[in-house]
């Protein structure tokens, strides 16, 4: 730990790798090999610790724990892992298009109190 980084600093970044496989499969009700089998469809990257270990986020736990929903609903790990992908895409999309909406709004309101 260094004196610029500290644990509560860390520990409250949902970024930060905080979670070993066992405590991470624990947390989500699953098996480490499920957790293997999403890294593998490249739905989320462990990080790993020195020992190359793998480490996992709270945000990577959350993508998991809905990737594992839709499993648990029957769909293939494969296939939830790109449902999953997709649904974050299109949320990333619609957040874009929003603040893009939100920009020309402001655009057009600044050029009507112009011509007034």
């Amino acid at each position: 730990m260094t004196a610029d980084s500290p644990l509560s600093d860390r520990l409250d970044d949902d970024d930060y790798p905080a979670y070993t496989m066992g405590r991470a499969a624990e947390m989500l009700g699953t098996t480490p090999g499920f957790l293997r089998a999403i890294g593998e469809a490249r739905l989320i990257t462990p990080l790993r610790s020195e020992g190359g270990h793998r480490r996992y986020s709270r945000y990577q736990l959350r993508i998991a724990a809905r990737a594992r929903e839709l499993v648990d609903r029957g769909t293939p790990v494969e296939a939830a892992c790109r449902i999953v992908i997709l649904e974050d895409q299109l949320e990333e999309a619609q957040r874009i298009n929003a603040e893009y909406r939100r920009k020309a709004e402001q655009a057009s309101d600044g050029s009507e109190s112009e011509s007034a």
